[in-house]
């Protein structure tokens, strides 16, 4: 493929792990900086060799807590990038803590262009429950700084919390516009197993006051258009490293427990790197990269991979760019009686060259991908 590449970078470290974090992230104060720059940047050149043709159009600092990094570590994993596309976007997430905030304008130095803050609230009780470390007046502060100093931000929310109502909110969605972002991530609290909240027994919002709370979303933000279940943007300014992966453009993931994708004629690999970060660091100093799996992806597993993550955006699966990802029809993979029951349902809408849940349809997807594959 010659499209543009998209290379997710994720740093597994954290001051603290959020109760509803089920991601790859550990608590570390004892990091040698010198030692994860190298080995970074010694993974990314071995996944250079494989796609050194290939020009790159996003990088994604994910974790964990990315803005933790060495902005030195930041600029050198950008400039080893060989074949960077001029008008790439660089996003880096962080946290709203005024310690962090401190060092924005460094990270713009270092390349970044956009950055995404895990504001998650601007109330300080809700802040004090999802086990946040910054305050409501610091996520406050850390947008007016970010606006100033990059091009482009976003902040992310969080909702359905437990007794959260729907009028309040409406109020912080309201709030958080005041702020005339350009993206905007909300997302429902899922209690997800292995997490702090699952252990503790944990419950977010009852599923019709949480769907309320996703309709009242939509309303409230119908100037920022959703263009995912869960995220909202101006055109022009959504995240591309996630509309690569929704689309099922090749990614190449570099860090402890990041995933790539690779092709090669109508072939994928998926590809998966160690998931200890101890364990990831010996094996890229030993071997040069920390690659646990690797493994091609049947045209079936594909086209259900790309049905799934392809029907969460309003674009909805592109026909002709499905069948160059799998070598298979749209048509051949899905119920057509469930098609046809979905479309008249108001869930589904469909047409020569695509095929796409409405806002209906991806507010339920799950009941409606369980229809498609049945």
């Amino acid at each position: 493929m010659s499209e543009n590449l998209a290379v997710y970078v994720h740093w597994p470290f954290c001051k603290s792990k959020c109760p509803y974090c089920d991601f790859n992230s550990h608590e570390s104060d004892a990091i040698d900086h010198a030692r994860w720059h190298k080995a970074l940047i010694r993974e990314l050149g071995h996944f250079e060799n494989e796609t050194k043709n290939r020009p790159a159009g996003s990088i994604f600092f994910g974790g964990g807590t990315p803005s933790l990094m060495e902005p030195e570590t930041v600029a050198g994993i950008i400039n080893n990038i060989n074949n960077l596309s001029d008008d790439a976007q660089i996003t880096l997430e962080a946290n709203p803590t005024s310690s962090e905030a401190g060092r924005f304008r460094e990270f713009r130095d270092a390349g970044v262009n956009r950055l995404s803050l895990g504001v998650q609230s601007f109330e300080d009780a809700a802040l004090g429950f999802l086990g946040r470390t910054h305050s409501a007046r610091e996520a406050r502060e850390a947008i007016e700084l970010a606006a100033r100093i990059f091009p482009r931000f976003s902040f992310d929310l969080i909702y359905a919390r437990p007794l959260q109502t729907v009028a309040q909110w409406r109020a912080e969605l309201a709030l958080a516009l005041e702020f005339a972002p350009s993206h905007l991530s909300a997302y429902q609290l899922t209690v997800e197993p292995g997490t702090r909240f699952f252990s503790d027994g944990i419950e977010g919002a009852p599923e019709d006051t949480a769907a309320t709370m996703y309709e009242a979303t939509q309303d409230v933000l119908a100037g920022l258009p959703a263009y995912e279940i869960s995220n909202h943007a101006l055109p022009g300014h959504e995240c591309r490293h996630n509309l690569a992966t929704w689309r099922g453009d090749d990614y190449v993931g570099v860090g402890p427990g990041a995933h790539g994708r690779l092709s090669k004629a109508f072939v994928t690999d998926a590809i998966r790197q160690i998931r200890d970060p101890a364990k990831w660091l010996e094996a890229v100093e030993k071997e040069g990269h920390g690659t646990s799996e690797r493994r091609t992806l049947s045209p079936t597993e594909r086209a259900e991979e790309l049905l799934l993550s392809g029907l969460r955006t309003a674009e909805g699966i592109d026909r002709a760019r499905f069948k160059d990802r799998c070598a298979l029809g749209l048509d051949d993979v899905i119920d057509q009686d469930a098609v046809n029951e979905l479309v008249r349902a108001g869930f589904m809408e469909r047409d020569a060259a695509r095929l796409r849940a409405t806002p209906a349809g991806r507010q339920r997807l799950n009941a409606v991908l369980s229809r498609l594959l049945a």
